[in-house]
């Protein structure tokens, strides 16, 4: 079993796509619904795990409820990082979480999701 994608709505796919590009996920495809009000855009990692954003038009506010935390990042440099990316709020500064084995950043994508950025510990 594989995970193929994570589908998120979106207010602005541009946007939206221009903020993870910041991490390395890169465009792969896109389609439009039947009735033109919905554009799918798919970024994908590096091991080919896709991000479905879905952009419709009138739609700009989200609630996510309770069972959404995070989506999680992979980086080498989490300090560098967090001070290179345009994000659109921070949760939590770049501190060392010694039971998780990694360093941590939590940021925010333009919809306000929280996105945590992981370096490994050595």
């Amino acid at each position: 079993m594989d995970l193929i994608h994570i589908a998120l709505n979106v207010a602005d796919a541009e946007e939206t796509v221009a903020f993870y590009e910041q991490f390395g996920f890169e465009e792969s495809w896109e389609f439009q619904t039947a009735d033109n009000e919905t554009r799918n855009r798919y970024i994908a990692d590096d091991s080919g795990t896709e991000l479905q954003l879905s952009d419709t038009d009138g739609e700009a506010e989200f609630s996510a409820g309770s069972a959404w935390d995070h989506l999680a990042i992979g980086v080498d440099d989490v300090d560098r990082v967090f001070e290179e990316i345009d994000h659109y709020g921070v949760d939590k500064e770049p501190g060392d979480q010694p039971e998780a084995g990694a360093r941590t950043a939590f940021v925010r994508d333009p919809d306000g999701r929280r996105v945590e950025l992981v370096e490994p510990l050595e």
